[in-house]
């Protein structure tokens, strides 16, 4: 039997469409950082004034993005995140998914975290207590770390008087107690263990005097407003929580649903400074959402959607992937080597979907590279798909 494998890590050649590359995802999946976004203006206002109103006031505001399987929440959120993650002054966490219960996005979003950044906010909270308690003044975590490495500034002289401050401003000693573990090498990772509620045994509990076990909403409530608090203590202007896929708890049992959703009720009403939520959801659940949870729903300060794109914004959208990899711009052609009406068949074969508009294209786009086309037009975009 003939072989009819013919594996290459040769790359296609573009650049008769004065491209370097296929610009477009071949598994279009939101990235974890996108550069690019072309999403519709009245969301980007909607989000951009919701976010800015946070940032300005210091005041929680909370909002849900809605729009069918495809058209761009995870990227927009992802984006939004991306902008935010560029400042100093705040803490931004993405959530995947709800899970089955708070708990899980309790989990997601500390996870998002990671250890390390976690970790520098213990040694942050450690420096604050330094300032005040001994004779060195680090400005910063890296500083109070090496003054501890260096024997400069003993635990033990510290320690104490950080988890009572802690646990005043927290009103959470065992979450005060873990996090100040985290800078200890015998016991951090145990402490990270329980504050990503992963569980941790009794007997590793008892090493850091933490009497609780952080395993259900009601806890994961309290350990995330501890959180919270804790940032704001240290200066931090607000935390950001990005929950995608919210439609989810749909699946969930009514009960398990309604626990859910009114654990985060209980969140938002404990935190009415120094937090913002943005939800992705289809519409379809949001609109059961609104009409069944009004206690929740009515947290949420506004609901913006995407729509399915349009001829003016596809001709964006692809322009503006093309950009990406162009070697030359064609005079006065920004789709090229795309044709006007091999969009216009794109989008209806599309819908509108962003998600397979994607997709068509890159598919489309090596299509005509293989045969040496000169353009892409309405033919190509046929006989390809």
């Amino acid at each position: 039997m003939t072989n009819t494998f013919t594996i290459s890590d040769e790359q296609r050649d573009y650049s008769r469409y004065d491209l370097a590359g296929n610009p477009f995802p071949y598994s279009p999946v939101p990235a974890e950082d996108p550069e690019l976004y072309c999403g519709q203006q009245h969301v980007s206002r909607v989000i951009s004034s919701t976010v800015s109103s946070v940032l300005a006031t210091g005041k929680s505001k909370h909002l849900v993005v809605t729009g069918k399987y495809g058209n761009g929440k995870s990227h927009t959120l992802k984006y939004t995140r991306s902008l935010l993650r560029e400042r100093d002054d705040v803490i931004v966490g993405y959530v995947a998914q709800p899970g089955e219960g708070f708990v899980d996005i309790y989990h997601e979003f500390v996870y998002d975290l990671g250890f390390e950044r976690l970790q520098t906010i213990a040694y942050e909270f450690l420096a604050d207590v330094a300032r005040d308690e001994t004779n060195s003044y680090p400005e910063d975590a890296t500083a109070m770390k090496a003054l501890i490495d260096g024997g400069d500034v003993l635990l033990s002289e510290i320690i104490p008087e950080a988890i009572r401050r802690l646990s005043d401003v927290t009103k959470f000693a065992d979450f005060a107690r873990a996090l100040v573990h985290l800078v200890y090498e015998d016991t951090n990772l145990y402490a990270w263990q329980w504050l990503t509620a992963e569980g941790i045994r009794y007997e590793q509990r008892k090493e850091m005097e933490i009497h609780s076990a952080l395993d259900d909403d009601t806890m994961g409530v309290r350990a995330f407003t501890a959180l919270k608090n804790t940032l704001l203590e240290l200066g931090y202007t607000a935390v950001f929580v990005f929950v995608d896929e919210f439609e989810s708890i749909a699946r969930l049992s009514p009960k398990d649903e309604q626990t859910t959703l009114n654990s985060i009720r209980h969140l938002m009403d404990q935190n009415a400074d120094g937090l913002c939520m943005l939800f992705g959801c289809a519409p379809e659940v949001w609109q059961d959402v609104m009409s069944e949870y009004h206690a929740f729903s009515e947290r949420i300060g506004q609901e913006v959607a995407l729509r399915p794109l349009t001829a003016e914004h596809l001709t964006d959208l692809i322009a503006d992937y093309l950009a990406r990899e162009r070697i030359d711009q064609p005079t006065g052609n920004t789709i090229h080597p795309f044709t006007e009406e091999s969009l216009e068949v794109i989008l209806q074969r599309a819908q509108g979907n962003i998600r397979q508009i994607l997709a068509v294209c890159s598919r489309v786009l090596d299509s005509a590279t293989e045969a040496d086309e000169a353009e892409i037009t309405t033919e190509i975009v046929q006989r390809s798909l």
